[in-house]
């Protein structure tokens, strides 16, 4: 029951409705902040503490379980540390035996150098972000349903049941810190000749300290409601920081640095001591760095060590609400339903302030679908600032790629072309939403392969005009002309997301269909659920790779064909396999 972070998790969600919190369209399904068992009477003033009776009881019940679990926790743990000693670790070996006998490595060093404090505060910055969003649907401390709806209703103290979660999610945060920091030391040992044990330890401090730091702040964040909704509305200035950081690594890289705006950065806050720390045992060091890691560890002790005694007090409607969450988006995961495992999440993250915009209706009847589209995107501001937050790299990547040769053209335009859809498609949601179910469309006096034809509009002009704008933007700071590429292939990338919007329910019988030899099922999904971006990325590098004339015309012909795609998805969609009109 407690033992087992994935008990419960398949329970029916037919008992929530017996749940009176649960029905009522007042309750914000996270409780007050100075209440942990929502509103109702602690049962141990009645009937006493019987917490150690009962965990020892779930323990022993558990038992049988506990190992088995333990056994493929640890085959997991296992597999893991072998994949990244064997690729990684015999990698990195490899380049050390080839610097020992003469290879340099050291041209790109002052580079690195130059991008790292700005780098390291974003992904920082970003770290902390997304950990704290991760708190306001799931959080640090998500117990199974039968912990949350049962366990804690009983005469026990919620402490011992909750902080075992809480340290679960301390040790999963620190895994990817334990990676930045090896492959930090690697980088400036080969490219700095760092010693390599010095650059893993400085390295360490913010890959330890800083995940640490967010799951405390998540706890934070999933125990006040108030500091949730204060989440919710810095977002986008925390994620606009965190981009514009980005781009600032990338202009130091390049040469284009800031030296008093890094180091203000840096000494800004936790996430820019890591920076600091990092850069110590370089020819880069900045004064303070000892300083700077003693106060990171020092402030991430006191917040794990508060975020522990902090984990009992977390309401028991927030603890509902989160287990219920997370058991939805991991039925829908299982099914691979990606697209409702997304509309679990936005139905959970229904707290936040309403955009309430509205736009005048239009007067022609035509023109009635791009309106919805458009008021559909101007309520939600969070894709907006979603593409822009793909498109910009985007950019970013297009000078670079024009100028590299052979296959790093490749890459890096294929890289660009990857992130340009990521964007685009943020843009296409109206449609996505009309395609779940062809029955919404029964308003339109047009025929449903049409009508998404018409849900196009919205999404061409829109990424259109935000890749021109980019484009310009990156001119002006000295950006090649092949920036100007982005507005045409905005095109072909719209139809791409088109094709992905009609590709209707999810079809999980392709992954056992005969039509497949061996275990090739989960392929031809694959192919299926992504048949946009697969067919549109290849074929739109290949078509930036040539003269602008030509790229400009194959962007019109790939968009041409994917529309008429999208057009005979559409058809099949509805049920109808050739136009009626």
């Amino acid at each position: 029951m407690s033992g087992d972070p994935g008990a419960g998790a398949n329970r029916d969600d037919a008992d929530t409705q017996d749940d009176p919190d649960y029905d009522d369209p007042d309750y914000d399904g996270s409780g007050s902040d100075d209440a942990d068992r929502s509103g109702q009477d602690d049962p141990m003033a009645e009937t006493g503490d019987w917490t150690d009776e009962t965990m020892a009881l779930l323990r022993a019940l558990r038992a049988p379980h506990r190992r088995s679990r333990a056994g493929q926790i640890g085959y997991a743990v296992y597999s893991f540390v072998l994949f990244v000693a064997s690729w990684g670790g015999l990698f990195s070996l490899g380049l050390f035996a080839n610097a020992s006998m003469g290879a340099n490595y050291t041209a790109d060093g002052p580079d690195l150098l130059a991008a790292l404090p700005a780098g390291v505060v974003a992904l920082s910055l970003g770290l902390i972000l997304m950990v704290a969003r991760d708190a306001l649907w799931r959080g640090p401390v998500v117990a199974p349903r039968a912990t949350v709806d049962w366990l804690l209703m009983q005469p026990v103290r919620p402490g011992p049941v909750l902080r075992p979660w809480f340290w679960i999610s301390c040790a999963i945060a620190v895994v990817p810190g334990l990676l930045a920091a090896a492959a930090a030391a690697v980088a400036l040992g080969l490219m700095e000749r760092v010693p390599f044990g010095s650059a893993l330890g400085w390295a360490l401090v913010g890959g330890i300290c800083v995940p640490l730091l967010a799951t405390a702040a998540a706890v934070l964040v999933e125990r006040s409601t108030r500091v949730a909704r204060w989440v919710r509305r810095i977002t986008p200035v925390v994620a606009l920081l965190v981009l514009l950081l980005a781009v600032q690594s990338v202009l130091a890289g390049l040469g284009h640095r800031d030296l008093l705006l890094e180091r203000i950065e840096m000494w800004s806050g936790p996430w820019g001591w890591s920076a600091l720390a990092g850069l110590s045992p370089t020819h880069a060091a900045q004064s303070g760095g000892w300083i700077a890691a003693v106060l990171l560890a020092v402030l991430t002790l006191l917040a794990v060590a508060w975020a522990d005694r902090a984990t009992s007090a977390i309401p028991l409607g927030s603890l509902r609400l989160r287990a219920r969450t997370a058991a939805g988006v991991a039925a829908a995961l299982r099914t691979a339903e990606l697209r409702s495992a997304r509309l679990v999440l936005a139905q959970a993250d229904q707290k936040g302030r309403k955009v309430r915009l509205r736009i005048p209706p239009p007067q022609r009847a035509a023109l009635v679908v791009p309106w919805r589209d458009l008021t559909a995107l101007l309520r939600a501001p969070s894709r907006l600032g979603r593409a822009v937050l793909f498109a910009v790299p985007a950019l970013l990547l297009a000078t670079p790629a024009a100028d590299a040769r052979g296959a790093d053209r490749v890459l890096l335009t294929a890289l660009a072309v990857a992130l340009g859809y990521l964007g685009v498609v943020q843009l296409a949601e109206p449609a996505r939403v009309e395609a779940d179910d062809p029955r919404r469309a029964g308003w339109s006096p047009y025929p449903y392969a049409k009508l998404m034809l018409r849900h196009a509009m919205v999404p061409v002009g829109a990424s259109v005009l935000l890749l021109a704008v980019g484009a310009g933007v990156a001119t002006a700071l000295g950006a090649g002309l092949a920036v100007w590429l982005a507005p045409v292939a905005a095109l072909p990338l719209t139809a791409a997301a088109m094709v992905n919007a009609c590709r209707g329910p999810s079809r999980q019988e392709l992954m056992y269909t005969p039509r497949g030899a061996g275990s090739m099922g989960p392929f031809i999904f694959l192919g299926w659920y992504a048949a946009g971006p697969l067919t549109t990325v290849p074929a739109l590098t290949f078509a930036l790779g040539s003269r602008p004339v030509s790229a400009v015309l194959w962007c019109l012909v790939i968009a041409t064909v994917l529309m008429y795609w999208s057009y005979q998805r559409a058809l099949t969609l509805s049920g109808r396999h050739r136009p009626k009109d």
